[in-house]
Formats: structure tokens, sequence, C-alpha cells
């Protein structure tokens, strides 16, 4: 695998690199609550976070835990990796016979994540990860072989691209059937003006740069991603009375979605009279499988699926985790109980408690 540099960088990109680079030495130079994780880990997280170092983790800038279910010997690709925290938790989460890739722009972020390979190597036992320079927008410049990824993630760095829909096209033919984009990003509550959006400050911050969440759903559904599942999110509170001023009544949500790359997905939810019973055999979600934010199917229950949904699960990796019931035989109209996709809903604030590792 060879490490690609785009010679001659766009005006967005130098921007990002410097202030990813150069401007930010830690994590406390945020100014805003944009790239930060929820203060609400998983027990089940917590060890492996541990076992990373305090270097790494002083320089993470993500907006969520980019760690779904049932990871053990997946392929994983982290686009936009930075010093390499999610790599590194990843890579105990997939274990020895699993793989992680991460890539990214910025040099001085990968230095960082390359020179603490060795330590994690021996704090796991096993070496399972490796690093790569080169642009999301350009993911084909890496040689990937097409339908190569079980998983592929990102953590609040698809905001500072900016082309968007080009990035998402290339995730979608890197998976494999039934894979899955599982990301954390920034949506706005409406389109960020053209003078908010050159401000280097607010698109380092992860701000201007943030897809307004309709234009994010027509983008995945655009590319193939045809019904994207909104899993958790949370409102951003900005303290920066300046940037405060600025953005004026935009408003920010960081939300973590998950795409799964299954052919033929419907646009609406539609009912065919399916159901699903979790088995309860998922590691730490024995209870209970998270799939959105209003799909927790409780175990040894029989639950009412839409068509989707019953891809979404029988298609992807965890299909052995459920028993199925019914075909696609007959129509019965829009299925009534999958609920909204989309941050910023009421309905979203008092949404199912998460309860598993999402």
């Amino acid at each position: 695998m060879k490490s690609t540099v785009q010679e001659n960088d766009s005006s967005t990109i130098r921007v990002v690199k410097d202030y990813y680079g150069k401007t930010l030495k830690s994590s406390s130079d945020l100014k805003t609550s944009a790239c930060c994780d929820s203060d609400d880990i998983p027990e089940q997280f917590k060890e492996p976070l541990r076992n990373i170092h305090q270097d790494v983790l002083s320089r993470y800038y993500g907006c969520g835990l980019v760690a779904p279910l049932s990871l053990d010997g997946l392929r994983i690709l982290d686009i936009g990796c930075g010093s390499g925290r999610d790599v590194y938790l990843l890579s105990q989460l997939v274990g020895e016979s699993g793989e992680v890739i991460g890539i990214d722009m910025t040099s001085e972020q990968l230095n960082i994540a390359k020179s603490y390979a060795e330590y994690h190597a021996t704090k796991f036992g096993f070496r399972n990860f490796h690093f790569y320079q080169g642009y999301i927008e350009n993911l084909e410049l890496l040689n990937f072989e097409p339908r190569s990824f079980d998983l592929i993630v990102s953590n609040c760095v698809l905001n500072l691209s900016s082309d968007k829909q080009s990035v998402l096209f290339s995730i979608k033919k890197l998976l494999k059937p039934g894979g899955e984009f599982y990301f954390s990003d920034i949506y706005s509550d409406r389109r960020i003006p053209d003078d908010l959006k050159n401000d280097p400050i607010l698109y380092g911050e992860c701000l201007s740069g943030s897809l307004y969440w309709n234009d994010f759903l027509r983008i995945s559904k655009d590319v193939g991603f045809k019904d994207p599942r909104l899993v958790s999110d949370r409102p951003l509170t900005i303290s920066d009375k300046n940037l405060l001023k600025r953005l004026g009544s935009i408003n920010f949500h960081s939300a973590t979605y998950r795409l799964f790359n299954i052919d033929e997905l419907e646009d609406a939810c539609e009912d065919y009279g399916q159901a699903v019973i979790y088995k309860g055999t998922i590691e730490h979600n024995h209870n209970s499988f998270l799939l959105d934010k209003h799909h927790m199917i409780e175990s040894k229950k029989v639950f009412p699926v839409c068509g989707n949904t019953y891809r979404m699960l029988r298609q992807s990796r965890f299909s052995s985790h459920f028993h199925y019931f019914g075909e696609f035989d007959q129509h019965f109209g829009i299925f009534k109980n999958c609920g909204v996709n989309i941050p910023f809903e009421k309905s979203n604030e008092k949404g199912i408690k998460n309860e598993s590792c999402c």
C-alpha cells in the first residue's frame, strides 16, 4: 500500500491542515464542544481507552464514539484518523485476526500516531494497525481494493471536506456488501452562509463546514445509502462569545449515523409484515440490541420491523444474531414505527435510552 500526498492543496485543505497540524496542540485548545466526546463512555470501552497513550488521547478531536457492536475480526478503515485514538481503540476491539487502517492528510497528526505504534503493539500483544497519509477526497489514490472493508468510520471529519458527496461515493465503493459506514459528525439546522465558511477558526472547529442535515440525507441517498439511520445526537455548546455572535441563530448538533451498503434499499420504511427476534448473543449487549435511536430491540422478544431494517440485520454482520420472520411477498404500506432520523427533532430529546456502545 503506497502513501499518497496531494501536491496542490486547495485553500480549504490548507486551512484544515494548518489548524490541526500547527494551531491546535491539544484538545484543550478547542474553542467549542464540537470536537469533543460525550462524557458517557460505556463500561466496555473504558479499559481499551486506558490502554492508549496519553499523548495520543490529548490530541483527540472527535465528536463521538465510532465503535459499533460486533467488531471481532473485521477489516476497518478510519478516514481522517488524526493522531490515531480511534485506530488504537478499534484495533483492540477487532482483535489479532482483524485489521484497522488509518489515513490522514496532516503529517503532524500522523507523526504522533506512528511514534506510538510500538508502544501500542507491545501493550496489545499484537500489531494489526497501519497508518497512511492521504486525502479522504482521493481515497482511490491509496489503491484499496473495492469492496474490501467490513466497516468504515470517521469522527468529526466529513464536515472538514469540501467535497462531501465524493467522499461518500468512494466510501460506498470500498465497503463490502452488507458493510457499514459508521460515523460521528457535526450538522447544522440550516445551510451555512459563504462568509462563515471562509472563517478558518469556524471551519477548523468543525462548525462552518458542517452539513445542513437535510442536504446530508439527500447526498447519502444520491450515492446509494438510501436509509441513513441516526444512532445518537446531542446539541453543541459554544462558549466563545465572539464565535457565538458570528454564528447568530444557527444551531449545531453532533450526531452519529450508520449507513449500510445493502442493495435496493427503499427510500421509505415499507411494511412487509416482517419481524425479528434478537438472540442476545452479542458481547456486552445480551439484554438488548441498539440498531438506531428508534430501534432498541429487546432480546428473546418478537420485534416487528420494516423491510429496510430487516435487510440491514439479515444482510450485515449482525445476521447470525437474529431469528427472522416473513418475506417480501406481500406489502402492507408504510411502516408506522420507524421514527425520525433527523437531529434537532424534539422527538429525539427523549429518545430511546442509549444502553449499547453507540
